[in-house]
């Protein structure tokens, strides 16, 4: 079974695929057992070359802006009669409407599974309900704050007043020998004026 970010990507894919007005669109679910290779292929054909191009073009977009993915390859763009898009875990195959008889995947892939881009929604709704029930709930409760937390409040008052008071608890001497200089300095600059 794909993960559900593989089935997204499909299904992105596949709507690229209706947007740019591609032909007989399907999804075939391969029998992993006879393939390896991957898990799904994506067969489409447009009319001409250039609409495979176009088409080609916009599965790319697609699934690089939505999901940063890149095709790992790309074969056949130069001729586009068979355009190839290997996404690792589904490979999309874009044909002229000739080449596509001719060569006839589907029949060559007779255990696969066709599916419909509803299918594919419905099994990409599945799979996000089941991840939904998975995941833990977290609990509405706000966590309690420690009793460490007020006292250290407390203490840290108490030695700003503390700082406080030893700084304003000086004697006239102290304070009078903190203006001296002070005084001295103001006696030099009027002796200089004169």
């Amino acid at each position: 079974m794909a993960s559900s970010e593989t089935n997204e990507m499909l299904a992105v894919a596949a709507a690229a695929c209706e947007d740019k007005k591609a032909e007989d669109i399907r999804i075939l679910a391969l029998d992993p057992s006879e393939s390896g290779l991957t898990d799904y292929f994506l067969i489409c054909n447009g009319t001409n070359e250039r609409q495979n191009v176009a088409i080609a073009d916009e599965i790319e977009l697609q699934l690089k802006k939505k999901f940063g993915a890149y095709a790992n390859s790309v074969e056949g763009r130069r001729q586009a009669e068979w355009i190839l898009l290997d996404y690792v875990d589904f490979i999309v195959h874009i044909f002229s409407p000739e080449k596509r008889a001719f060569y006839g995947l589907e029949r060559l892939r007779k255990t696969a599974t066709t599916l419909s881009l509803d299918d594919l929604n419905a099994e990409l709704k599945k799979q996000i309900t089941a991840t939904r029930k998975a995941a833990p709930v977290k609990s509405a409760a706000t966590p309690m704050k420690s009793a460490a937390a007020p006292a250290k409040k407390a203490a840290t008052k108490t030695v700003a007043k503390t700082t406080v008071a030893k700084k304003s608890t000086k004697s006239p001497a102290e304070k009078a020998v903190v203006k001296k200089p002070v005084a001295k300095k103001a006696a030099v600059k009027s002796a200089r004026k004169s």
